[in-house]
C-alpha cells in the first residue's frame, strides 16, 4: 500500500511533459527482462497522451534504445536508455550507437564466472553497463553484490546501480536525472513541468531532477524513503492514471 504521506499524483495538465521508468512501472517483472510484454492498450495511452503534449513524453530506462524500440513498436518516442548513457531527444533522432565500454568484456568473463558458481543468476551485458540479476536466485544476493562492489577499484569512472533484484555497473557520468535535465533543455520540452513516474531506486534521480526543474515525481509502489512528491500503488494503477491521462 502507498504510503498515507504521500498523496496520490493530479491529472496531467497540457504544460506538463512527462518521462516514464519502463519496468516496474508500465510493465510488470518478468524471469527474464525479454519476456516482458507491454500491453497494446498502455502503448496507445501513451501515444494519446503525446499528441496531447505536443510530443514532450520520454521513456527513460536502463534498458537500450533497442530493447525499448522493439517493446513499443511501432510507437517510436524520445528516450533515455542505460540510464541516460544513450540518449535520443526527438522521435526521429537517430544517436550513433556507442562501442562497448573498455572495461566490459574482461568483467563480463569474472561475471560470468560467478553466474557459473551461482545458478540462476543472470549476466546481460549492455555495452555500455553490466547488469548482474538475481530474481531467479535471491540467495545469491549477497555474492552478487559483493563481487559488483569489489570491482570498483579497477573501474574508474564507473559506478554500482542498485535496483529490484540486480545490480548495475554504468558509467558515473550518466543517471536518469542527467537525462532529465538534458531533455528538458530542447523542444519539445524546453518551457514545461516535468513529471518523472518510476519505482525503483534508479528513479530517484528522476525524481529529483523533476522536481528541481519545478515538476514532480511519482513513486509507482511502496518504497521509502523517496523524493516522490506523488505515489500510485502499482502497475495497475499507473496503467488507469494513463487512461484518464488520454481520455
Amino acid at each position: 500500500m502507498v504510503k498515507a504521506s504521500i498523496s496520490p499524483p493530479p491529472a496531467l495538465d497540457p504544460a506538463c511533459a512527462l518521462f516514464l521508468d519502463v519496468d516496474g512501472t508500465l510493465v510488470g517483472f518478468a524471469a527474464q527482462p525479454e519476456d516482458v510484454r507491454l500491453p497494446p492498450q498502455v502503448r496507445n495511452w501513451i501515444a494519446r497522451i503525446g499528441e496531447r503534449l505536443g510530443g514532450a513524453v520520454a521513456l527513460v530506462s536502463g534498458r537500450p534504445l533497442a530493447q525499448l524500440d522493439q517493446l513499443f513498436a511501432p510507437l517510436r518516442l524520445p528516450a533515455a536508455g542505460l540510464h541516460g548513457a544513450q540518449l535520443r531527444r526527438t522521435d526521429d533522432d537517430a544517436p550513433a550507437d556507442a562501442d562497448p565500454a573498455h572495461w566490459l568484456h574482461d568483467l563480463h568473463v569474472q561475471a560470468m564466472r560467478l553466474a557459473h558458481a551461482h545458478p540462476g543468476v543472470r549476466v546481460e551485458a549492455k555495452g555500455q553497463a553490466l547488469a548482474l540479476h538475481w530474481r531467479n536466485a535471491p540467495e545469491a544476493a549477497a555474492a552478487v553484490e559483493a563481487f559488483a562492489r569489489a570491482q570498483l577499484p579497477r573501474l574508474p569512472g564507473v559506478r554500482l546501480q542498485p535496483g529490484n533484484h540486480v545490480v548495475e555497473l554504468v558509467s558515473a557520468g550518466h543517471d536518469k536525472g542527467t537525462a532529465v535535465s538534458t531533455l528538458m533543455r530542447a523542444p519539445p520540452f524546453a518551457g514545461r513541468r516535468p513529471v518523472f513516474v518510476g519505482d525503483d531506486l534508479t528513479d530517484e534521480y528522476g525524481f529529483a531532477a523533476a522536481t528541481r526543474l519545478g515538476g514532480y515525481g511519482i513513486l509507482v509502489g511502496d518504497r521509502s524513503p523517496s523524493q516522490a512528491r506523488h505515489a500510485l500503488p502499482d502497475v495497475a494503477a499507473m496503467h488507469a492514471w494513463l487512461r484518464a491521462g488520454a481520455a
